[in-house]
């Protein structure tokens, strides 16, 4: 056989039977069993694997419990700098969560809310003002366009400064971080990294639950 026609079957079988790159360049975060690959920073009994659904329900009523990828790393969390994130979840009547990108473990108060990052709200509850969808305390959502209590998928893009949000098929967010941008002294780490930073998921409280039925990504140029 010829030696150019072998490499290439050779990189395709390879390729192919990575149980975590599908053909079109995604990485699977979350497989269906457990949570291998992933790091929690308080509150690790917030997040288990319950008929091939990750759910997301704390423990602990006065701590935010987050669930970082981390890819299989010993130390330290996967980084994504650009990159597009599907998730298919749905929550519990009334529960809060959200999904976190550009951070990492570093808290900022008591209740241990992540200083670093952004946040792309998941909530169905009535009395919370910004929605599903929200990028939270940045650009938020008076109304969300899907029943957040039934599967949805939130498809999140980062590309340079430019951050957008779908939810199923509408894009809910277009926002362009300016240059030098100020934040409140609570938020004053919600901003994109030049290095990029992790991906997270919230258990925010008690009584609240989230399920996440996939999870994957893609890294763009």
């Amino acid at each position: 056989m010829n030696s150019t026609i072998t490499i290439l079957l050779t990189l395709v079988c390879l390729a192919t039977s990575h149980p975590l790159l599908a053909a079109d360049d995604w990485l699977t975060l979350f497989n269906g069993k457990n949570l291998a690959d992933w790091k929690a920073n308080a509150d690790p009994g917030a997040f288990t694997v319950t008929n091939g659904l990750l759910k997301a329900h704390a423990t602990h009523p006065k701590n935010r419990g987050h669930l970082f990828y981390a890819g299989g790393r010993a130390t330290g969390l996967e980084r994504f700098k650009n990159f597009e994130l599907e998730a298919v979840v749905r929550g519990e009547p009334d529960s809060n969560s959200g999904i976190f990108f550009h951070t990492d473990m570093e808290t900022r108060d008591g209740v241990l809310h992540l200083k670093n990052g952004y946040e792309v709200q998941l909530n169905s509850a009535a009395k919370e003002k910004r929605k599903t969808g929200s990028l939270y305390d940045v650009v938020d959502l008076a109304t969300c366009p899907v029943d957040d209590t039934q599967w949805f998928t939130v498809r999140i893009r980062v590309e340079g400064k430019h951050i957008q949000v779908w939810l199923n098929d509408a894009r809910v967010v277009d926002y362009v971080e300016p240059e030098n941008v100020q934040r409140p002294p609570q938020r004053v780490g919600r901003v994109i990294r030049a290095e990029g930073g992790a991906i997270a998921l919230q258990a925010h409280d008690d009584t609240s639950t989230f399920y996440f039925k996939s999870i994957r990504i893609r890294r763009l140029p």
